[in-house]
């Protein structure tokens, strides 16, 4: 069956698609910035064109704890082989050089005119095996020193110092990997978004700090910067300008107790890079807040570090944190279901600036807030009520027993008269 045609000509359909789309304008994305550090605090920095490699070598053990896993066991594995073999080969040197190898000494082995310098070593495998025997002090009875070569004690002595050596090193090294200090950062937690809400009169940046474990970090202290893309005017383009920004703590020193989760505040004052940043503008604003907690391990004793980061899109404007530690039998509960949960408040659209220089804003804003909070109120207390008495309508109509019945009332006179009561 031939497909049906159009009623309206296709050329005058297509003209009216093209009008609607050149009507409706076409938002695009900003392009996103790439982030200096990502959330869970690794550093989004890649290093090119270094020409000094050699560096690395001069400081050698920092540079086997920094690789890969398998890259470390590949060493480790390749040190001990390596060693092996070149002292097997030293001994099989010893073994020749003295004429052990020498079929003819065979007969003579069992007379006391004949002494090797090892026993039982006639072959580069059984060097082999001498060498490992005597690196890692396995004694099996076969393979023994004499005390006829004295070059064979000296090989001795600097195999024994060397394998020492080696041990110190590759264990050493494989402890710092299993005990780094960010292994413990992985228990500190950081809230995903953080808040910009009043507190105590001020506007303030907030966000959440946590720790999942009940050994605690000892002497913790929070820093806060500010990285954005700046121009000097001379004209010097800075494409990664930290500043610092103060945190509100009401201790004199910079640390916290972090024994519960708690909440960072910064005040943002004329201090702060965001005081002339209002809520509109956030969204527009190129900056990463970077949040940096350290402290030492009570456990181990080494100082770790967590970082975290807040772009413009992860801070909501007017939010708070909701309170996830109760009181329990007792005992101080933290719910961690609500770690990052926030409920939206009362807070003025205005920048920080413009709220020092007109205080009434800030009131007029509560007020506002009081005022949609009592007509809120009052909506859901008339709701409530209406409800209740279309239940209770409904509940008379569908139940016949909670209707009333007639009742007829005789008047002396003898009419009778019908009367609800």
């Amino acid at each position: 069956m031939l497909a049906r045609k159009s009623i309206i000509p296709e050329e005058y359909v297509l003209a009216r698609i093209a009008a609607e789309n050149l009507r409706k304008p076409r938002i695009r994305d900003r392009p996103r910035k790439a982030r200096f550090i990502a959330k869970n605090g690794a550093c989004n920095l890649a290093h090119k064109n270094i020409r000094e490699q050699g560096r690395f070598l001069q400081d050698i053990f920092t540079t086997l704890v920094d690789l890969k896993w398998r890259h470390t066991l590949v060493i480790f594995t390749m040190s001990f082989l390596c060693s092996w073999l070149l002292f097997a080969m030293m001994w099989w040197l010893v073994a020749f050089a003295h004429g052990d190898m020498d079929p003819s000494t065979e007969s003579s082995t069992n007379s006391t005119k004949w002494t090797p310098c090892v026993t039982c070593v006639r072959s580069f495998t059984s060097a082999f095996l001498f060498s490992i025997e005597v690196q890692v002090t396995i004694g099996f009875g076969g393979r023994m020193m004499t005390e006829e070569c004295p070059l064979a004690i000296t090989v001795l002595i600097l195999q024994n110092i060397v394998g020492l050596i080696i041990n110190a090193v590759m264990l050493g090294c494989i402890f710092m990997k299993t005990a780094q200090a960010h292994r413990r950062a992985e228990t500190l937690i950081f809230s995903r978004q953080a808040v910009i809400a009043v507190r105590n009169g001020k506007l303030c940046f907030m966000f959440r700090v946590g720790d999942l474990r009940k050994s605690m970090i000892i002497s913790a202290s929070v820093r806060i910067q500010v990285v954005r893309k700046t121009t000097t005017p001379e004209g010097e383009v800075i494409p990664i300008h930290q500043v610092d920004i103060p945190v509100d703590n009401p201790i004199e020193s910079n640390n916290i107790f972090l024994v519960a989760p708690l909440i960072i505040c910064h005040v943002i004052d004329k201090r702060s890079p965001l005081y002339d940043i209002s809520a509109t503008d956030l969204a527009l604003q190129d900056l990463e807040l970077i949040v940096i907690l350290e402290g030492v391990v009570e456990t181990t004793g080494i100082t770790t570090q967590a970082r975290t980061s807040y772009i413009a899109e992860e801070i909501l404007w007017g939010h708070r944190f909701v309170p996830i530690v109760t009181e329990e039998e007792g005992v101080y509960a933290v719910d961690y279901s609500k770690f990052g949960n926030t409920v939206k408040v009362a807070a003025p659209r205005c920048s920080a600036r413009e709220l020092d220089e007109k205080p009434s804003i800030l009131i007029q804003t509560l007020q506002k807030s009081e005022l949609s909070h009592q007509n809120s109120l009052r909506k859901r207390n008339s709701m409530r009520r209406n409800n209740s008495i279309r239940r209770s309508n409904s509940m008379r109509r569908t139940n016949p027993s909670l209707i009333v019945p007639k009742v007829q009332f005789i008047t002396p006179e003898g009419s009778q008269s019908a009367s609800e009561t």
